[in-house]
């Protein structure tokens, strides 16, 4: 190549680069500074009530009137506005909730082990919220005849402070305001504790009057079309945010955004549990595990989008106490975590259709990270153990490669010699594969065989939330963001350069043109992808690379 032309190309390579760091470090100061002023602007704004002019959205069996389910569709939503002062607080290690008073509804959850970003560790991360920005709240009560929220007007309590129990657990309890000649008392009781991201909610109903007092106790999810704050991953991939529940013919159902728009959802379903997903977090209300339940979700006509359960209606008889408990879920996708609190929830760490292959291999990083540590030595050391897994078999595929590659100058005679019969040039071809013992599909099918393993462990490593904000070395300080520098995008690149030099060229030209492109492509594109993920790829790049040269090496040594 000319001097003067790679001198060209190389200046122009390297202040490409420098651009897109410091584009990548204006980005990056750019979205700290925006963090930091919707922490200010959340922290001033009047949280507004869930409750807030939803009309009713008529589903099978379910009417829901305001935001809430009812039995009835005779009442009509009461606007209502909480501040600060309506609120009651419930803080643990790994919780911090804020309850409104009107419903009894979390309207905020944060996670303090989990921060917006390492630069701001006391900033936790905001799961749930009713503010400005948006509307993302578990709601809970009890309709029906008796029941304290079937008015239209949420029930109002008061709190009555918290407790220490003997276990360390902390117990909020709300009184209900109401006053129905003294006939009918509810408190609703909150406990969580420092070691756990869910809190068992149960209300205590006490009929101290003449007659039978009838009521359904509900709960739901409430979330608007906002975008999840940990949505970007890179081009191409976009973890799903939406709802979900689980079935009995059907362990994991996903009901999207979108689907619930054009279809609500309703059926009786044993047991189970809702939620709503994001990247690396969910939320889920689960009834109690004994019962069957009706489940709804819907899309109101606000936009915002519901879906939960109705409990079996209770009578308390007057004189009689009763309770009803129910558990909500906020918190990271922790798989050990979610799997102990209801069948299937763990199913929300969403693998894919290759969850069988996934789950063994999220088990074998754990255990490896258990040794190391470290999760970036423990991905190294998981993609070598795979790339062990299948050596014979990537062997027997580099092989064919190198055959292929080593006969290249026969299979171009071929080419010339019959450059206008294709017939004949085909019927040479397979001549020349049959003498040289050469499988032409015998470099692809293994490799085909290991594609569904690399892909199940690329699922693992998007859904993995203990890669969020772990570090590796030097510079690489958050596996689950990008790399700032793009030393491993660009190592990446230069891998998958080296083992196309090592790979036979494609015969159509306009086909290995394109091929000579792949690597730029690909540097490209993993440039915005999560560090942990493209330190896997270059891993195994770079493990690939070291067999192909080996086999290729001894191929052709022994062609000479």
């Amino acid at each position: 190549m000319d001097p003067v032309r790679l001198l060209l190309i190389s200046s122009t390579a390297v202040l490409s680069l420098m651009l897109l760091i410091e584009w990548n470090q204006y980005s990056d100061d750019y979205n700290k500074d925006q963090a930091e002023r919707y922490a200010a602007e959340v922290s001033k704004a009047p949280l507004t009530s869930p409750t807030n002019n939803i009309q009713s959205v008529e589903t099978p069996s379910i009417q829901m009137g305001s935001d809430i389910p009812t039995l009835s569709a005779d009442s009509t939503p009461v606007p209502s506005q909480v501040d600060k002062a309506g609120l009651v607080y419930l803080d643990t290690d790994t919780l911090n909730v804020a309850i409104s008073t009107d419903g009894g509804d979390v309207v905020d959850a944060s996670l303090p082990r989990f921060p917006v970003r390492l630069d701001t560790p006391d900033q936790p991360f905001l799961l749930l919220e009713s503010s400005a920005f948006r509307t993302y709240v578990a709601q809970s009560g009890l309709i029906g005849p008796d029941g304290i929220d079937a008015s239209g007007q949420r029930a109002q309590y008061l709190s009555l402070g918290t407790t220490l129990n003997s276990d360390n657990s902390k117990t909020l309890t709300l009184a209900w305001a109401g006053n129905r000649n003294d006939a009918l008392q509810v408190l609703k009781s909150y406990t969580a504790a420092d070691d756990r991201y869910f809190i068992d909610v149960k209300y205590t109903v006490t009929n101290a009057g003449s007659t039978p007092a009838s009521m359904t106790p509900f709960a739901q999810l409430k979330r608007d079309n906002t975008e999840a704050p940990d949505a970007n991953v890179g081009f191409g991939v976009s973890p799903y945010l939406g709802a979900a529940l689980t079935q009995p013919e059907e362990r994991y159902t996903k009901l999207s955004f979108s689907d619930l728009a054009d279809e609500p959802f309703a059926k009786k379903l044993p047991a189970g549990w809702v939620a709503i997903l994001q990247h690396y977090f969910v939320s889920a209300w689960i009834p109690a595990q004994n019962q069957s339940h009706d489940f709804f979700a819907s899309q109101l006509s606000s936009g915002d989008n519901v879906i939960g359960f109705k409990n079996p209606s209770i009578t308390v008889q007057p004189g009689e106490t009763a309770t009803i408990s129910q558990r909500l879920y906020v918190g990271p996708k922790d798989q050990v975590a979610l799997a102990d609190i209801a069948e299937n929830l763990d199913l929300v760490i969403d693998y894919g259709w290759l969850w069988w292959l996934a789950q063994p291999l999220f088990w074998l990083l754990t255990v490896i990270q258990s040794f190391v540590v470290n999760w970036g030595l423990a991905i190294i050391i998981l993609t070598i153990v795979v790339k062990l897994a299948f050596f014979r078999l990537s062997a027997a595929s580099y092989k064919s490669m190198a055959k292929m590659r080593t006969v290249q100058p026969k299979i171009q005679s071929i080419r010339d010699q019959y450059a206008d019969d294709k017939n004949k040039q085909q019927q040479a071809m397979m001549e020349l594969w049959k003498k040289e013992k050469i499988n032409p599909m015998g470099g692809c099918l293994p490799m085909l065989i290991q594609m569904p393993v690399f892909i199940a462990l690329y699922w693992v490593l998007l859904e993995s939330v203990e890669l969020r904000h772990a570090p590796f070395i030097l510079w690489i300080d958050d596996l689950s963001a990008m790399d700032p520098y793009f030393v491993l995008p660009i190592l990446m690149g230069i891998s998958m350069y080296l083992m196309q030099r090592l790979n036979p060229a494609p015969p159509d030209p306009m086909q290995a043109k394109i091929m000579q492109y792949m690597p730029i492509a690909f540097t490209f594109l993993m440039m915005w992808f999560p560090a942990g993920l493209v330190l896997y790829w270059l891993c195994n790049n770079l493990l690939s690379f070291a067999q192909q040269y080996v086999v290729t090496r001894q191929i052709e040594q022994a062609a000479r």
